[in-house]
């Protein structure tokens, strides 16, 4: 569309009125109208709209996340959305019509890259729609300006955004949800969803947290905490398991803080969600800020020994100087997280500890470094997210005085030179373990399980494998990973657990929309990964098929009035 054309507006509210149907309307308001499956001939050809239509729903979709699970989960909502209204969700950007570009605010280097996409989604005349953590906490940027954004709290309004990008428009959605005044957690967590995983399931707990950490930006887009009801969280793992999911993870800005602003707490939520996991799937539960952990320990303790729950707790330090930790505002100092950690691992035994440490934060000292170096070098902590200080933009550690940049990158260099000097898993080789297989690795020659304590053992790339329980011989370490053969005398244990969905597949779909669906792909007589463009169909004919309903409906009655009319006259005649 010409540029004379397109029309820049503050909010997507000044087209969309409160009374047009939402997508959601639209999705279930066929419910009690099931129209009747056609087999359609194999060799039928198929009609597709035109290339360069501008019909919203016939579009290809690319959609590139960065940052944590519940951005990654975001992105999966929102995929999920647009493919149930029609959308093709793409793999490959080059064949998009619409980048959804989901953004992380963590680190500059996330925005940045954040920003070049932008920059060659433009180049390349592609529609952009922009989501995620940066648009939300800045989203009068320069870079961002005449593009549209859908905020982290409205990810269930997509669709509308995206349809009004395909028409030409720069609309913006970043209200927040409220209930009589009071901030809720965010979009509905039972709508469709694309996993990226069809075996693992990301459910946010809560969003936004208790903390007014000084070098975080996140707080400014996620905002004060606000926690999902156990009712809603329970049902959705539910959900998931009834959908062949075998591993759910909890995520949030702060797991820990879970329940403070609704009058519960974790732990609660945990034994509500334990009692709902099917034998042989797992829990993982996500990262923890050490304030509020302290209140639950023996409780986590025993949480954490079940059977069906990873041994596994992500429990950020920062740094080992109390001084550093208060110019960070973490609200804790060095001895209550090692009171956290020194608990746990006597209570659950052998617990994954994982940590993350910022080197050169504005005021820290070569003495305030080296407490940090002396606790890696205590604890010896298996899983270490280093990271370089950098100042995000509004945030009050951004107008500290900074440590030399050489300074930060050689600390830097130095503990990831500590952290790299152990090898954590050596002294399990030769164990047999249970291991829970979910994935491919990278480099494609193995699949990538966990053991009890969330270690990443790889095993043979046998598909019999694969969302299953295997019992294997550890005989090889590396620094982040074990490798494990399947015994020969061990069975492999399938979770009580239904098929899981395809990659690709919808989860949350109408009875009416998986028929529709499958019905549009069986027919195209196209293979499993050409659901892309299976889908695209779908929605072109169902379409057709609501207009020609639509027709004989009217037919229908008209047809009726004039046959009451001629009832009407012979009565009257006789």
């Amino acid at each position: 569309m010409p540029a004379a054309c397109e029309s820049l507006m503050d909010d997507i509210e000044d087209i969309v009125s409160a009374s047009d149907p939402k997508p959601h309307d639209r999705q279930f308001a066929k419910q009690n109208v099931v129209p009747r499956v056609r087999k359609r001939n194999k060799n039928q050809v198929q009609e597709e709209p035109p290339a360069d239509s501008t019909i919203p729903g016939t579009q290809k979709i690319w959609i590139r996340t960065w940052g944590c699970s519940h951005n990654n989960s975001d992105g999966e909502y929102m995929a999920g959305q647009l493919a149930a209204y029609g959308y093709g969700i793409t793999e490959h950007p080059d064949q998009a019509d619409l980048w959804l570009l989901n953004s992380c605010t963590v680190k500059s280097p996330a925005e940045d890259h954040f920003r070049n996409s932008i920059k060659k989604a433009q180049e390349e005349n592609k529609k952009v729609v922009l989501a995620g953590c940066v648009p939300q906490a800045q989203p009068r940027q320069e870079y961002l300006k005449g593009l549209s954004i859908i905020g982290v709290q409205q990810i269930d309004r997509v669709v509308e955004v995206v349809e009004e990008t395909i028409k030409g428009h720069s609309v913006r959605l970043l209200g927040q949800k409220k209930d009589n005044g009071k901030r809720l957690g965010g979009a509905r967590l039972d709508l469709p969803k694309i996993r990226k995983n069809p075996l693992i399931e990301i459910i946010s707990i809560n969003t936004g947290c208790l903390n007014a950490c000084t070098y975080c930006k996140t707080k400014h887009a996620r905002g004060e905490l606000a926690s999902y009801p156990i009712e809603e969280l329970v049902d959705r793992a539910k959900q998931s398991f009834q959908e062949g999911v075998c591993e759910i993870w909890l995520t949030s800005e702060d797991t820990g803080a879970y329940g403070r602003d609704i009058g519960t707490d974790l732990p609660t939520l945990l034994w509500k969600l334990v009692d709902v996991i099917p034998e042989g799937a797992m829990l993982r539960l996500g990262m923890t800020n050490p304030p509020y952990i302290l209140e639950h320990l023996e409780e986590m303790a025993k949480i954490l020994n079940h059977p069906r729950v990873y041994a596994f707790l992500h429990i950020p330090v920062q740094s080992a100087s109390d001084s550093v930790l208060m110019d960070m505002k973490r609200e804790y100092c060095i001895a209550d997280f090692k009171r956290v950690v020194d608990f746990l691992k006597e209570r659950v035994p052998g617990i994954t500890i994982a940590t993350d440490i910022i080197c050169g934060f504005p005021g820290e000292t070569d003495e305030d470094f080296k407490e940090t170096l002396k606790l890696v070098e205590e604890y010896r902590f298996p899983s270490l997210f280093i990271n370089q200080f950098y100042p995000r933009p509004g945030t009050p550690a951004a107008k500290m005085l900074q440590v030399p940049a050489h300074v930060k990158k050689q600390r830097t260099k130095e503990l990831s030179q500590l952290f790299h000097s152990y090898n954590p898993y050596d002294h399990k080789i030769g164990q047999k373990q249970q291991v829970l297989v979910t994935e491919e690795s990278f480099d494609h020659q193995y699949y990538v399980a966990h053991n009890q304590c969330y270690e990443q053992v790889l095993v043979p790339k046998d598909p019999a494998f694969i969302g299953k329980m295997v019992e294997v011989h550890i005989f090889e370490a590396g620094k982040h990973y074990m490798k494990g053969k399947p015994l020969s005398d061990s069975q492999v244990y399938t979770p009580s657990i239904t098929k899981p969905l395809e990659k690709g597949k919808v989860s949350g779909l109408s009875e009416e929309s998986k028929t529709l669906q499958n019905n549009g792909a069986s027919s195209s007589g196209k293979p499993a990964e050409a659901h892309d463009q299976a889908i695209f169909q779908t929605a072109w004919g169902e379409r057709r098929e609501r207009t020609v309903l639509y027709i004989l409906a009217v037919l229908a009655v008209l047809i009726a009035f004039l046959g009451l009319k001629l009832f009407d006259r012979e009565v009257l005649g006789n």
